[in-house]
């Protein structure tokens, strides 16, 4: 394994989420902001919403591990597309209360009192749900019923629902969960990590394992890992543990962008997903620079050769047009989100049209 090769204590990249591993990046920042202000308020909904392998596992064992268990019992649940009265066995399980032939009106009864014990103790209770899109409608009017249990004006049950970006959709497109999307006091979703984010996470990764420099890493790599992995840590970590596993192979002591390309091709014949980006763009009304963006990541991508045919001088020439796409992918984001900040403000248009808005994000 390359973890013995580098002298590593640790898998860095393992797929597991490890909250030692919480990397503090924009987006997750953003959303322990939104939970630490939700759970101030102690009642109501928390919604997370994020892509597959945004970090949102990793996000519910990082806050779980900073609660005080002696101000706030954690119950969790990930859901299995299970069915109304199957939630409330299991949340009346997560109260130690045994559900074995129990009816739904004293399933309710029980996690009720369980509450109100719990209360009496001076904690509230926060109940954790993962994979939420997986729950059909019935269950989740479950949740909104369970949260209307109060004692002394207080609400005994604060919920936390975690879901792929369908689960967004839902609450907001559904009639019938007007009730609880009432009752959300705090929704944020899970975007993909910054370009400029990439290096400062392998190396939080590495160190936290153990690294002491070897392997090091080129400047030209990151934007590389970048667009392979469209900034989602669960495909940069799947792509960095073979990287990682090729350098030892190899014995390289420089990771750079010919080496990773190399990666990618040999992967693309075993597992395609690592080497196709994931969408890094936000959907922008009429905006055909998207659709132009996915053409390039397509262009540019070098999976469909044999490793015999990537010469180092066709590397180098591959990393350097990455190198140039990825500048003009910044420079294209500028441009969109000053384009939505003007459509969301409703201002006047800028003299000039879009040519004053380019020289704006220069």
């Amino acid at each position: 394994m390359y973890e013995e090769h580098f002298g590593l204590t640790d898998r860095p990249f393992q797929l597991t989420p490890d909250p030692r591993y919480w990397f503090d990046s924009a987006t997750h920042r953003k959303a322990m902001a939104y939970l630490g202000y939700g759970l101030a308020q102690g009642e109501g909904f928390i919604v997370i919403t994020g892509d597959i392998g945004a970090g949102k596992t990793t996000l519910v064992g990082h806050v779980t591990a900073q609660i005080d268990p002696a101000n706030l019992v954690v119950i969790n649940i990930v859901s299995t597309a299970i069915e109304a009265d199957d939630l409330l066995r299991t949340v009346a399980t997560g109260l130690n209360v045994d559900p074995a032939g129990k009816s739904k009106a004293e399933l309710l009864t029980v996690i009720e009192r369980g509450l109100h014990g719990i209360a009496r103790t001076g904690r509230r209770t926060l109940l954790i749900v993962d994979e939420a899109q997986a729950l059909p409608v019935s269950a989740l009017e479950e949740l909104r019923m369970l949260s209307n249990f109060q004692a002394g004006g207080r609400a005994l049950l604060q919920i936390f629902l975690l879901g792929q970006p369908e689960f967004r959709e839902r609450l907001n497109g559904s009639d019938r969960l007007e009730q609880l999307r009432q009752r959300v006091i705090a929704i944020h979703h899970l975007d993909p990590m910054n370009p400029d984010e990439i290096a400062e996470y392998v190396g939080h990764r590495l160190r936290i394992a153990g690294w002491q420099g070897t392997p090091d890493f080129a400047d030209n790599v990151f934007p590389v890992l970048y667009r392979a992995s469209g900034g989602v840590p669960r495909r940069l970590n799947q792509l960095m543990n073979r990287v990682m596993l090729h350098a030892a192979i190899t014995d390289a002591t420089l990771i750079d962008a010919a080496l990773v390309n190399t990666v990618r091709a040999d992967a693309a014949r075993d597992l395609p997903n690592v080497v196709r980006p994931a969408p890094v763009m936000k959907a922008v009304p009429n905006a055909e620079p998207v659709a132009q963006d996915e053409m390039r990541a397509e262009a540019a991508e070098p999976a469909q050769l044999e490793p015999a045919q990537l010469d180092p001088a066709v590397l180098d020439r591959i990393a350097s047009l990455e190198k140039r796409i990825e500048e003009q992918d910044v420079a294209l984001r500028r441009v969109l989100t000053l384009l939505v900040d003007w459509v969301e403000s409703e201002a006047p248009a800028p003299r000039g049209g879009l040519e004053a808005v380019r020289g704006a994000a220069a």
